[in-house]
């Protein structure tokens, strides 16, 4: 098994099923965790040094962050289904408390912070969704805390590609400190795979190849993107979920094409620069 997946386990005592740390991945900025509770349970963390989002990724919740509640929200069962998430923004050196009301699958988003920003819901409709790519290279993206939404560091993105397509594609990286042509920022990709038997495909490689593994990826898991291009293809019959967190010494998103595939950006018909 390649050390740039992560699978996820069986639920601890707080329901964590699978983790990233600055410390576990040998980088900076992001860490990430995964939590599977029942209704009824509850997960009371603080956020320390880190701001934090909260990702419903499937399931309903009440989430009360020091003395404010926001109660009630979630609203798909399925990363599968065609709605954006419920987030919650968690400041650095808040403290959490996450009250399961349905089964619930909770993403938690990490990077360094300083409590400079009020903890805030993030809905659906903040949660700007658009189509990005065309023909095989079609996938729907949900901007749950982009660049233009108030953060210290985290950038949080989610995906969902149809079986038989390519995201993350044409291949792009953002490994190198060298604003205004590049931006650096580690990233986390946590895949879900529909139907949960399959797998999808994903390449993370560097331009001297000093990096290069093709992975196969099994549903709930986790892929460290520590440099490098990291395209990921769907199989037919397999869609694809994934929900990507990023963060770097600059909150800004900045990327460089793999020279050897921009050409298929000009392929079928004209497009603007693609994302994750």
């Amino acid at each position: 098994m390649s050390e740039l997946i992560i699978k996820a386990g069986a639920p601890d005592k707080d329901g964590l099923v699978a983790a990233v740390s600055p410390e576990s991945a040998g980088w900076k900025y992001v860490g990430f965790e995964v939590y599977q509770l029942r209704a009824g349970d509850t997960l009371d963390r603080s956020a320390e040094g880190n701001e934090v989002c909260l990702v419903l990724l499937a399931g309903k919740a009440d989430i009360r962050v020091e003395g404010e509640l926001f109660a009630g929200i979630g609203g798909r069962m399925s990363v599968f289904e065609d709605m954006a998430p419920y987030a919650v923004y968690v400041p650095a050196g808040a403290n959490y408390k996450v009250t399961a009301l349905t089964e619930l699958e909770l993403a938690a988003c990490l990077a360094p912070g300083t409590g400079k920003y009020p903890a805030r819901l993030i809905t659906p409709a903040d949660a700007v969704a658009e189509d990005r790519g065309y023909g095989s290279m079609s996938r729907r993206v949900v901007n749950i805390l982009p660049e233009q939404s108030v953060a210290e560091s985290l950038l949080v993105v989610e995906v969902r590609t149809g079986g038989g397509n390519w995201s993350s594609y044409p291949p792009h990286k953002h490994d190198q400190d060298n604003l205004p042509a590049e931006s650096y920022l580690e990233e986390t990709y946590y895949h879900r795979v529909n139907p949960a038997h399959g797998f999808v495909v994903q390449r993370v490689y560097n331009d001297d190849r000093s990096l290069d593994e093709t992975l196969a990826v099994p549903d709930r898991s986790i892929v460290l993107v520590p440099e490098g291009y990291h395209p990921v293809s769907a199989p037919p019959g397999y869609d694809s979920y994934y929900l990507n967190v990023m963060a770097g010494p600059v909150r800004t998103w900045v990327f460089h094409n793999d020279p050897d595939h921009e050409w298929l950006f000009k392929w079928g018909q004209s497009t603007a620069a693609v994302e994750d």
